[in-house]
């Protein structure tokens, strides 16, 4: 059963995505394009997206990818063949939206130059994603999670001594939300002007725009520092460990909440009232003394006894949790859908609504709906087939680019695993 058979209250029911896609940015969009609703289309070469293979830790299948692909229809396509791009055609000719994350060109070399579908269908909404946009000088670079991580700055203000790698992907996570956000925006307008679009999304745009602050600090003369769980302009801010071990971070984020834990956690009414301590400022000048002072109480303390204090003085706390944790969590919620190997149980979407609860669709298996879709879609078929000419130039270049496991059409956002 697709998602389209369970979904006719959703929001995006009727709405027909093809997503030509691989790794984890377009199938982050369109796995929330299909949770609300929409029939997803996933093309998948003849050996399938490469995301199925980065590990097989989930009875066999791969976490990223029964992740990110429920309730999508997988159909395999091999576009250096007239016939299987005759039958992109034909869904495209009936899609309302196409999403694509390959390469800059590599579209055009298939036979599919975005310009092209937006001439012959008008109502039709084009999603590229990219590394670097589709011009510039780094737009024909291969563009995975770390490297645009690494490339926008985020590595050199994240970890502690060295630049690190944020740990899940979040240049790619972030690029397929952008993109879904624009989808959206796009169909909204297509309700009133009748008119498709063409939408670019880039991770490094992605990226750059959630690094506004550390750039405006640098601008003005105020580079950010890496620091862990610290904070480079709030004191105390950062994680201390109690006496049985656990560790509690802290987020000060007033001078009223500093008095708060001075005197109802901390116990000391004259640190309080220091006013060599009164403001954030003072405290960030004297760091180390402040986390010292606190440092001291909290290791004097078991967790659960700390976690009182912290709760009866309204002190924003948490426990710095691994991934074993966050499965016990009271408050995780989890969906559980049927993938090719069995059930799989993972976290929910955010959003919540209180008149309805929402079924999510299953994972599906390496070109499980192909026939099924050849057969609803061939009769479309447009003639002469596309791909002519110059278009053709995949076939003569580049043809072992879908039909091989070599990265040459690179997705942009690819996953780090």
């Amino acid at each position: 059963m697709t998602n389209e058979k369970n979904s006719m209250a959703l929001p995006l029911s009727g709405v027909l995505v093809v997503s030509l896609e691989q790794a984890v940015a377009a199938p982050m969009c369109t796995c929330r394009l299909a949770d609300a609703g929409a029939r997803v289309i996933k093309i998948e070469r003849p050996e399938g997206d490469f995301a199925r293979y980065y590990d097989n830790l989930v009875h066999g299948e791969c976490s990223y990818f029964v992740w990110l692909n429920r309730g999508k229809e997988s159909v395999v396509l091999d576009l250096g063949k007239a016939e299987d791009k005759a039958v992109l055609a034909a869904m495209l000719a009936r899609a309302d939206i196409f999403v694509q994350n390959l390469k800059p060109g590599v579209i055009a070399k298939l036979g599919f130059p975005i310009a092209r579908l937006r001439r012959e269908h008008p109502r039709l909404i084009c999603c590229s994603i990219t590394g670097y946009g589709e011009s510039g000088p780094y737009a024909l670079r291969k563009a995975y999670d770390m490297l645009v991580q690494a490339e926008s700055g985020l590595a050199s203000i994240t970890g502690t001594t060295e630049p690190s790698r944020v740990g899940v992907s979040v240049c790619d996570i972030a690029s397929g939300m952008n993109a879904y956000e624009a989808i959206l925006e796009a169909l909204i307008a297509r309700e009133r002007s009748g008119e498709g679009a063409e939408l670019s999304i880039s991770m490094f745009d992605a990226m750059a725009d959630w690094m506004a602050v550390p750039l405006l600090q640098q601008e003005a003369g105020a580079p950010p520092r890496r620091v862990g769980l610290a904070h480079t302009s709030i004191a105390p801010y950062g994680a201390f460990r109690t006496r049985d071990g656990v560790d509690i971070l802290i987020s000060i984020q007033s001078d009223r909440e500093w008095r708060a834990l001075a005197q109802k956690v901390l116990d000391d009414a004259a640190l309080a009232a220091d006013p060599a301590f009164a403001t954030n400022v003072e405290r960030v000048k004297r760091r180390a003394e402040t986390d010292a002072r606190v440092a001291a109480v909290f290791g004097a303390l078991d967790a659960h006894a700390l976690e009182q204090k912290l709760a009866a003085a309204d002190i924003a706390f948490a426990r710095v949790n691994g991934p074993a944790e966050l499965g016990r969590h009271p408050h995780l919620r989890r969906i559980t859908l049927g993938t090719p190997s069995g059930p799989v149980s993972y976290p929910a979407p955010a959003e919540q609504r209180t008149s309805a609860s929402r079924r999510y669709g299953p994972v599906p298996a390496l070109g499980e709906h192909t026939e099924k879709v050849r057969a609803e879609f061939m009769p479309l078929v447009p003639s002469p087939l596309v791909g002519e000419g110059s278009e053709r130039g995949w076939e003569a270049s580049s043809t072992r680019n879908l039909t091989t496991p070599t990265p040459d059409p690179s997705p942009q956002g690819g996953g780090e695993r």
